[in-house]
């Protein structure tokens, strides 16, 4: 078996958290090892500081992650966001956004299966996946929770390409 390759069933698994761990330290990131499965990150951004969280379940033999916006929605504007997450998943061929209900975070979230094998390259293009897409549609998650505006409204204003600089 190859180091940093997660292996068959059959034989002895590499914990993935400990592959996401090491990509994460490369990248000097701050993050908390909670426990043997779970891994919280605090990623950099353009727009905010992201906060990614992966946990492993071995009985699955699947890794989940997150990775949150740092903004609130609040329950009067729930209905709206929800349209915009609608809208904003059918643009993904990758992952999906969800509130995190109980704190009104919106979050990109991915599961990966994990029978195909796992490496540290493909750990770091899962994290550039989901802080892509949370790069890409902040601002419309901004126009609807800050600016009022529709989710269709939102999307479009969040896709204009700016020419030049201020």
């Amino acid at each position: 078996m190859q180091s940093g390759t997660l292996s068959s069933p059959s034989t002895r698994t590499i914990n993935p958290i400990d592959l996401v761990e090491d990509v994460i330290s490369g990248r000097e990131w701050t993050y908390d090892r909670r426990c043997e499965t779970e891994v919280a990150v605090e990623a950099p951004g353009n727009w905010c500081d992201y906060g990614m969280f992966f946990a492993w379940s071995e009985d699955l033999g699947a890794l989940h992650f997150s990775c949150a916006l740092d903004m609130r929605v609040q329950p009067r504007l729930m209905s709206h966001v929800y349209e915009l997450l609608a809208k904003l998943n059918e643009r993904l061929w990758m992952g999906h956004f969800a509130i995190w209900v109980e704190e009104g975070i919106p979050m990109f979230r991915h599961t990966v299966r994990l029978s195909e094998g796992l490496n540290q390259d493909l750990i770091g293009e899962l994290m550039e996946l989901a802080i892509s897409e949370c790069e890409r549609y902040y601002p419309a998650f901004q126009f609807v929770i800050w600016g009022g505006r529709t989710a269709e409204d939102a999307i479009a204003s969040s896709m204009l390409d700016t020419v030049g600089q201020a």
